[in-house]
């Protein structure tokens, strides 16, 4: 029996959601868990990596277990059993081919600025001191929805076939005094992408670089032209989407 679970979780103090040898990991405390209370190894496997650091309001992972388990039971037992930092919102019934990462048809990052000091969303946004051209970051961030190769804003070295990604939206919205969100959805994203894009927007708002000097760096495909990545602290994983024939129940 496959299920799917979505979770959330304060990536702080993780390595990102993928298991790595010598540091702790989203995935690794998720299966750890998951054998405390079934007494069987568990693999999960997520809808995408998170980099360390990143955090996730929601993030969703399938796995199979052998015979069929009461989904609240499973939820409240891992709610139990996980860190304070991870919570499990629900655990549903899916087909047996369903996959967490290939089925999905589109993902939503959301990327927080704060222009004031602020001693409570340290963690969880990056912190502006120069002002910034909202105006101008969303003119530009419209050039996102035409661009197919993601080149320019992708982590060298990596092993994925394509760079190729499409992207439904990018935008910049205020959202309380001196407190800016940034959201993008495409139907894949490649490691690092949000945090180059934001990090390359953050020039543009900066009047470092204009936005024909912005086209010229995703026509480039050339990482080293584009901005620093932003920090992982202001970047969430905000939703992961499926077909609805994928569950048993029509979530």
């Amino acid at each position: 029996m496959r299920y799917f679970i979505y979770l959330s979780f304060n990536g702080t103090a993780y390595s990102g959601w993928q298991i790595q040898p010598d540091a702790p990991s989203v995935q690794q405390t998720l299966q750890e868990a998951l054998f405390t209370f079934l007494r069987t190894k568990i693999d999960v496997t997520g809808a995408g990596r998170t980099d360390a650091g990143v955090h996730a309001a929601e993030m969703v992972a399938h796995f199979d277990l052998s015979e069929p388990k009461d989904c609240g039971w499973m939820k409240n037992k891992l709610n139990g059993i996980l860190p304070t930092d991870i919570a499990v919102k629900k655990i549903v019934p899916v087909i047996e081919t369903a996959h967490a990462r290939f089925d999905a048809k589109s993902r939503t990052y959301k990327y927080y600025l704060n222009m004031e000091k602020s001693p409570f969303d340290r963690d969880f946004s990056l912190r502006q001191i120069l002002p910034l051209d909202f105006d101008l970051m969303n003119e530009v961030a419209k050039q996102l929805l035409d661009v197919a190769d993601f080149t320019s804003f992708s982590k060298l070295h990596t092993d994925t076939k394509t760079n190729n990604c499409k992207v439904s939206q990018a935008y910049w919205e205020q959202i309380s005094e001196g407190k800016w969100v940034f959201t993008i959805t495409a139907d894949r994203f490649l490691r690092n992408m949000v945090r180059a894009i934001v990090g390359t927007l953050l020039m543009v708002g900066r009047h470092q670089i204009s936005s024909s000097e912005f086209a010229e760096i995703v026509a480039s495909k050339d990482r080293c032209k584009a901005g620093d990545s932003a920090a992982a602290r202001g970047l969430f994983l905000e939703k992961v989407e499926y077909p609805d024939h994928l569950f048993l129940e029509g979530i």
